[in-house]
């Protein structure tokens, strides 16, 4: 955890796999929200290359049923925290990744735009790992001070700024344990 470290919008410490899914971010557009999230490809099922293949376009629908519903999506995040704790990086953070959607952050629109997501390996109905928690607040703790409009006040799920639509990161993602990490000195 305490090798990390964001030069030039990388995180330097994460393993890097480009993902075709981003864009420009809007002229003057502030990075100013994160967003938390979780995944598991197949549901429920941890490990594997599915989740690097699903944000790289390369999803194969023959390898799992449910592959074949998603397999056309064009989606993408910045960072993906496995549960062991390694860390991959898909998008430059100061590039637009496709990771909210349809979404809104205290009645501004398009959270995309101006938002950072990290996704969680894991499940709305199971705890995530220690591991994901440490680097969870390491990596925030960075991205707060290279970006300073992401304020505690602004970090936020998926399931807030998509109500009704998504779930993530889920019941136990242990929001209190997580900022209270935040907190400490």
């Amino acid at each position: 955890m305490a090798g990390f470290r964001i030069i030039d919008h990388w995180l330097h410490g994460a393993q890097r796999v480009l993902s075709p899914n981003h864009s420009e971010r809007p002229a003057g557009a502030d990075i100013s929200l994160l967003v938390i999230h979780n995944i598991s490809l197949p549901p429920g099922q941890f490990g594997g290359p599915w989740i690097s293949d699903l944000f790289c376009n390369r999803l194969s629908p023959e390898f799992h049923p449910y592959f074949a519903s998603i397999c056309e999506l064009r989606v993408s995040a910045h960072l993906l925290i496995r549960r062991d704790g390694v860390v991959v990086q898909y998008v430059p953070f100061d590039r637009k990744a496709w990771h909210a959607g349809e979404s809104q952050f205290e009645g501004r629109e398009a959270c995309n735009e101006y938002s950072i997501g990290i996704e969680l390996e894991g499940t709305d109905d199971l705890p995530f790992t220690d591991y994901q928690y440490e680097c969870l607040t390491a990596i925030t703790r960075l991205l707060v001070v290279q970006y300073p409009g992401i304020t505690p006040e602004r970090i936020t799920g998926h399931s807030d700024i998509a109500p009704g639509r998504k779930t993530d990161p889920g019941p136990c993602f242990d929001w209190m344990r997580y900022r209270r990490a935040l907190a400490e000195p």
